[in-house]
């Protein structure tokens, strides 16, 4: 007999019992009292508690025998289906590279400095597996339990059906280059911006079947960083001259000086070019003069651990030091050589120029020019003499200052032949690109012809080609070179006046024009 059906016999048999029981003692009570029989009174009462233990005392015996919860298991994550089950955020958090190698928060040693290697070249984050779909950056888990997902488990069965199973939280992924800037899954991994980071995150979880018992699991959020790196030869990203004036409506409103984005970023200086040897004069930079100097940003290796030798060429020597110190803004505030301290090597030109005393008479001694163009090759050798890094430019032009000596262009023109008649004064196109159009713009610059590709308004916009001044920027921010920040002379006399002549100032490559007796400031070039 069933032991639902054995309990409510038995409840009511002891129910008679206890109506017959407790009648027969009211009888016997009245008797009692009528023949005042005390005795009578206490035998009654104590079997009557006797009864109504023993009644009480099988009634829980019966009721824990056939009354009993049944535990099960707690629903789960899982994205495997079932093989591995999901229990903390950690398990959310992981990831997992081309080459099957999984990497979760608690195995995690990568570092900025240490980064993880992708196994294969040429790789994009979407080859980097996460529980956030490759086609978001956020995902509710709610949306991964259901339809196409599935990933969820409950080893009792609980939770099919509609509605049978929900979830709360989410998860979320970062991904940032070196510089910080927001990067997309669908990006490949390019050593020049290595590392890269990714953050993911899991806010605080919980997974609930309709039935069961229990049916609910939590687990709290928490955050995993990796820092990545793809797997690539380690190259020569950028040649950086002085930043200063080379961004747009920042030094100064209305004045755009930042270059095409192929050719100029406004942190890093110019995207190298080439690579190869015959085309190196694509690179910056095209022209110099002494004691300038730009630095190298190297990526996938430290310069540092390669040897640099000098190379000297037609009387003009690149010198290259390892880690050139973090600059500090200038007195205006703005960024000049290697303001994120990412610069791996320095180069450092020196050549013919004015000493002293040429600079202060105005019958100057000659002074042999450099041997022109020249093609320079920068190599980076490691223990073995292996060459890892190179980078190559050739040098066109070479300018010698008069420093702070103030003259007219006739008596200018004059100090640079008397310096050796391949000399001269600069033209318009060999300092700026600037053209006579849009902001600044007016009659003293009408005619002015720039270099090409051409600035969009009246002052330079850095680029390779586009003049001595468009190239390196505000060169009185390199004290040693002796220039100065105000307007130097060109040889093109201005359309506006046959007795006129167009200046540039050397900081942003404005143009203008001025009465050729008028003091300015003086640079030759050669050839």
């Amino acid at each position: 007999m069933p032991a639902a059906n054995l309990a409510s016999q038995y409840g009511q048999v002891r129910s008679g019992c206890w109506q017959t029981l407790s009648a027969n003692i009211s009888s016997n009570l009245i008797g009692a009292q009528t023949l005042s029989s005390r005795w009578l009174v206490k035998l009654g009462l104590a079997l009557l508690l006797l009864v109504f233990w023993l009644y009480s005392a099988n009634t829980q015996a019966l009721s824990a025998t056939t009354v009993q919860v049944i535990n099960g298991s707690a629903p789960y994550l899982t994205f495997d289906n079932g093989v591995t089950k999901v229990t903390t955020a950690d398990g959310l958090l992981s990831i997992t590279l081309s080459d099957d190698t999984k990497i979760t928060p608690t195995t995690n040693t990568s570092t900025k400095d240490s980064p993880i290697v992708l196994p294969e070249a040429n790789q994009k984050f979407t080859d980097i597996n996460m529980v956030v779909p490759a086609t978001t950056n956020s995902i509710a888990l709610n949306t991964l339990i259901g339809q196409p997902y599935n990933y969820w488990g409950d080893d009792d069965g609980d939770g099919e059906g509609v509605n049978g199973i929900t979830a709360t939280g989410n998860l979320t992924v970062s991904i940032t280059d070196r510089d910080n800037q927001e990067v997309s899954r669908s990006t490949t991994l390019d050593v020049c911006q290595a590392p890269y980071k990714i953050v993911l995150t899991s806010t605080d979880v919980s997974l609930t079947t309709q039935y069961g018992l229990p049916n609910i699991s939590y687990f709290t959020g928490n955050r995993a960083t990796y820092y990545v790196s793809p797997k690539a030869e380690p190259k020569i990203c950028y040649a950086r001259p002085n930043l200063n004036y080379g961004t747009n409506s920042v030094e100064v409103v209305n004045w755009n000086f930042a270059g095409p984005a192929n050719i100029w970023n406004t942190k890093k200086g110019f995207l190298v070019q080439s690579t190869e040897s015959s085309s190196y004069d694509r690179n910056f930079p095209t022209a110099a003069a002494n004691k300038l100097h730009f630095d190298l940003l190297a990526g996938g290796i430290d310069a540092a651990t390669l040897t640099w030798p000098d190379v000297t060429l037609g009387g003009i020597t690149a010198t290259m030091t390892v880690n050139p110190p973090k600059s500090t803004p200038n007195q205006r505030n703005f960024p000049t050589f290697n303001p994120d301290g990412a610069s791996s090597v320095r180069i450092t030109l020196t050549g013919p120029a004015a000493t002293s005393t040429q600079i202060n008479t105005d019958y100057p001694t000659k002074l042999s020019p450099p041997s022109l163009p020249q093609t320079f090759e920068i190599v980076g050798y490691d223990s073995n003499h292996t060459a890892v890094l190179k980078y190559g430019f050739v040098l066109k032009h070479w300018f010698i200052n008069r420093g702070k000596q103030t003259n007219s262009v006739l008596k200018i023109r004059d100090w640079c032949s008397k310096l050796g008649e391949a000399y001269r004064v600069p033209k318009v196109n060999e300092l700026t690109n600037a053209v006579c159009a849009g902001y600044n713009s007016g009659r003293e610059c009408q005619g002015v012809v720039g270099a090409t590709p051409p600035s969009t308004q009246n002052n330079y916009q850095r680029n390779i080609g586009g003049g001595f001044f468009a190239e390196w920027g505000n060169l009185s921010e390199i004290t040693e070179s002796g220039f100065e920040s105000i307007y130097y002379w060109s040889n093109d006399i201005s359309t506006l006046n046959s007795n006129s002549h167009y200046m540039i100032h050397l900081s942003h490559g404005y143009t203008t024009s001025t009465f050729l007796y008028d003091g300015y400031y003086g640079v030759c070039v050669y050839p």
